[in-house]
């Protein structure tokens, strides 16, 4: 079983006429001003994993600030969800920053999602402000035991549209702040998971961190492959393709370069998804 943990669906209204979001919303505005930066729905995803061979995917909006913003995303998630059950798994999303986001997402799970992600601050990096505010949010996640999908990036390196300026020992105290909790760092985490050689204190720190490979044809070479799974091991490895950024087969051709195994490549491709969503095959 094939599964994307990382991809982004948008409702009708917005993707007619983006503009009218952009009000309250400056992350969503630096995004997605571009027509270039694509917005896609639940047909065109669809399409996709039926062209690429995906099995199923996990679904979440953009983390808006505005209640009015994510709760309608969040039920044209729910409304996905509902229509194809055995292909979509969705989760919740909203600013980390909202104070109520604990309420959202517990009416997000209790309706059907099975986690909470991507969340993300993109006009800054995850300080201290930013993990007090999500305790609320983490500890429902922990009592539900739904996961927590985190937007991470490279602190160095180019720029580019959605790249926060965060640094690595923020993303290392979200993680040691809330170790109870199974968390999923997207894009690699930053490169955090380098630190699982250290001898002391990281590898127990990272014990319930994923890292998903999303956006990784545009930020590393193929090598980080087999360097992450040599570091944290194959199992800590999340296929996530960041649709509609980019299509599935980019990311197949990059592990075949990378020349790992075919048991490695079926833990990162579905395996290791299926486990942390307790997802069983028929």
């Amino acid at each position: 079983m094939i599964i994307d943990f990382h991809t982004h669906l948008f409702p009708p209204e917005l993707r007619a006429d983006r503009s009218r979001f952009f009000e309250g919303e400056p992350a969503f505005k630096t995004i997605y001003a571009s027509s270039k930066a694509q917005l896609a729905g639940i047909e065109d995803l669809l399409a996709h994993m039926d062209r690429e061979g995906i099995d199923k995917s996990v679904i979440f909006g953009f983390p808006w600030e505005r209640s009015d913003n994510f709760k309608r995303h969040n039920d044209y998630i729910l409304e996905a969800v509902g229509r194809y059950p055995d292909r979509l798994i969705g989760f919740a999303c909203f600013s980390p920053l909202s104070p109520k986001g604990a309420r959202e997402a517990e009416r997000c799970i209790s309706s059907g999602l099975k986690g909470v992600g991507e969340l993300a601050v993109y006009g800054g990096g995850i300080n201290r402000s930013v993990i007090e505010a999500l305790r609320d949010v983490m500890a429902v996640c922990e009592k539900l035991d739904v996961p927590v999908l985190v937007h991470t990036n490279e602190p160095v390196g180019h720029q580019y549209p959605g790249k926060a300026p965060m640094t690595l020992k923020q993303i290392y105290d979200l993680v040691k702040e809330f170790t109870e909790n199974r968390i999923i760092l997207a894009h690699w985490g930053g490169g955090l998971f380098f630190y699982g050689l250290m001898k002391k204190e990281v590898r127990e720190v990272l014990e319930n961190v994923w890292f998903d490979t999303a956006a990784s044809p545009f930020l590393y070479r193929p090598d980080v492959y087999k360097i992450a799974g040599g570091t944290m091991g194959y199992e800590k490895i999340l296929f996530g393709t960041d649709f509609p950024l980019l299509p599935a087969g980019r990311y197949l051709m990059e592990m075949d370069s990378a020349g790992i195994s075919e048991e490695h490549r079926k833990k990162i491709l579905g395996e290791n998804a299926q486990i942390l969503l307790g997802i069983t095959e028929d």
